[in-house]
């Protein structure tokens, strides 16, 4: 069943959306990721313009994220204090990244920039999450109980603040940069951030993994809505037909993922996602490096 959408300006299977909406949200209730970076770039290879899919795959992670933070809600692992310091970073680099998406949109360059900051991050955070996670089932299977890293110079920080959810004491600074970097990258890349949030929230603030997923997701529901409306209001690429399709799907599918979330363990959880996170890097280098498109689309754009 063709459907048309009106500002992406495509023709796309109604029943493809919903599927792909369906399996983003899987991943968001079991990762506590939104699954923009994964929606994001399948959008691209079924040819929705990067513009379009960036900002109205915005719209579908507020959704899915909802659905999943209910379901954490109910469970208790959900840190409110945490992930209101990681909002209020949030809100702020995701109005610096609209401003910079705006300005290279205005230049032609958006296309590009977000394909290409999509391999970079997905190749990086991919492969240092797959080694880790290694490791992690390595020493559980030898008997040893994985090591928890702590930061000294994450303690040594001012401003402290109680975190009782998580069972931590520290400093409000990295949890609020780490906010303003996801804010950026929601922007500018469509995506909820989940993928940079969680493992940073392990390693670098050293929260419990059981209480990750739900925090991850309670930011994430307003970082992303905040950018869609910014989109909105001053891009106009939020196509409405397409984010209905894609939310419909995400809704129903994190309640499943949540549900599988709770019975597998968290090393096997993340060695997974890494899984995909890298997949998903490979096929984009994969087309920017195969696909010569860009090279026509910036030299007719330099040639009027």
């Amino acid at each position: 069943m063709q459907i048309y959408l009106p500002i992406a300006e495509v023709s796309v299977n109604a029943f493809l959306l919903l599927g792909l909406g369906g399996m983003v949200g899987v991943l968001s209730g079991m990762f506590g990721v939104g699954g923009g970076f994964l929606m994001t770039p399948l959008l691209f290879f079924i040819g929705i313009p990067p513009a379009v899919a960036v900002a109205t795959e915005a719209n579908q992670i507020v959704a899915s994220s909802f659905s999943g933070v209910l379901a954490h809600l109910r469970r208790k692992s959900v840190d409110l204090r945490m992930g209101t310091v990681l909002l209020i970073g949030g809100l702020i680099g995701a109005a610096l990244g609209v401003q910079l998406f705006n300005t290279l949109k205005a230049m032609g360059q958006v296309d590009l920039l977000v394909k290409l900051c999509y391999v970079v991050f997905l190749g990086i955070i991919g492969s240092l999450m797959f080694v880790e996670s290694l490791n992690a089932i390595i020493k559980t299977r030898s008997g040893k109980p994985p090591a928890r890293k702590r930061h000294n110079w994450v303690h040594n920080l001012p401003f402290k603040m109680k975190f009782r959810t998580s069972g931590l004491y520290i400093s409000v600074i990295p949890p609020a940069l780490v906010g303003v970097f996801v804010g950026i990258l929601a922007a500018i890349m469509g995506v909820g951030g989940g993928f940079i949030m969680v493992p940073a929230m392990i390693y670098l603030l050293g929260m419990p993994t059981k209480v990750v997923v739900g925090t991850s997701l309670f930011q994430i529901i307003f970082v992303t809505g905040f950018t869609t409306l910014l989109h909105a209001t001053t891009n106009f690429t939020v196509d409405v037909v397409l984010a209905v399709l894609l939310l419909v799907g995400g809704v129903i599918g994190a309640q499943i993922g949540t549900k599988i979330g709770a019975r597998l363990p968290a090393e096997q959880l993340r060695i997974l996602l890494a899984g995909m996170v890298l997949l998903v890097c490979g096929k984009l280098a994969f087309d920017l490096l195969v696909m010569p498109s860009e090279l026509y689309s910036l030299g007719a754009a330099g040639g009027h």
